[in-house]
């Protein structure tokens, strides 16, 4: 991977290879995003390379990030200690959908879920019901709200909305890089701001 464009992107010479380069969140809305998480208790769901972790880490009083792949997890380690950040995350290396895996985590204010896109492509449908995404998405989001009911869930800009009507009250905020549709984050509980759409723009 081309060293500029990774810290262009995530802000920093970490380690990223394409997938992680591609699925990884721009630091402009990760750093945006973990605002809300100031001075709280914070779990995080698939953590990946660690970009978001590096955000939350620098705003939350402590961050307990959960991946389920091993290799990730040691990049992980790496980009957060390159960060000077590594004292303020605590890594799990399982499956947060399985009950001996919740039962390890300490009490937390508040979770970001940001769960992987497992098939992408032209012809792909993308769903939040019956999601796709690993975990998914609606089965991840219904575990984590038994914990806490302070939740940032991304999701792909491709889904329709309908989708979301029937989940509790929360604010749809919708991200955009140089006019182009990013992402959709639900916030929940005191992450939102108010009850409703709301838009972050990002542009070079």
């Amino acid at each position: 991977m081309d060293k500029e464009k990774i810290i262009g992107k995530f802000g920093g010479d970490y380690i990223a290879d394409e997938y992680s380069y591609i699925m990884g969140i721009d630091i402009r809305f990760t750093d945006h995003l973990a605002n809300r998480f100031k001075n709280r208790k914070v779990l995080e769901t698939c953590s990946g390379a660690g970009f978001t972790t590096i955000s939350l880490a620098k705003n939350a009083s402590h961050v307990y990030s959960v991946e389920i792949d091993t290799p990730r997890l040691e990049i992980a380690k790496i980009n957060l200690k390159i960060a000077g950040l590594e004292n303020e995350v605590t890594f799990f290396n399982g499956d947060i959908t399985l009950t001996k895996m919740l039962d390890l985590l300490p009490p937390i204010d508040a979770a970001f879920i940001d769960p992987d896109w497992a098939v992408t492509g032209e012809n792909h449908i993308y769903r939040f019901l019956n999601s796709n995404t690993k975990p998914p998405s609606d089965k991840l989001l219904r575990l984590i709200f038994k914990i806490t009911s302070n939740i940032t869930i991304i999701q792909p800009p491709f889904i329709d909305k309908k989708e979301f009507r029937k989940l509790p009250p929360h604010e749809c905020e919708s991200l955009y890089f140089n006019g182009q549709h990013e992402l959709y984050c639900l916030h929940f509980g005191d992450l939102a701001r108010f009850t409703g759409d709301s838009k972050f723009v990002v542009n070079e």
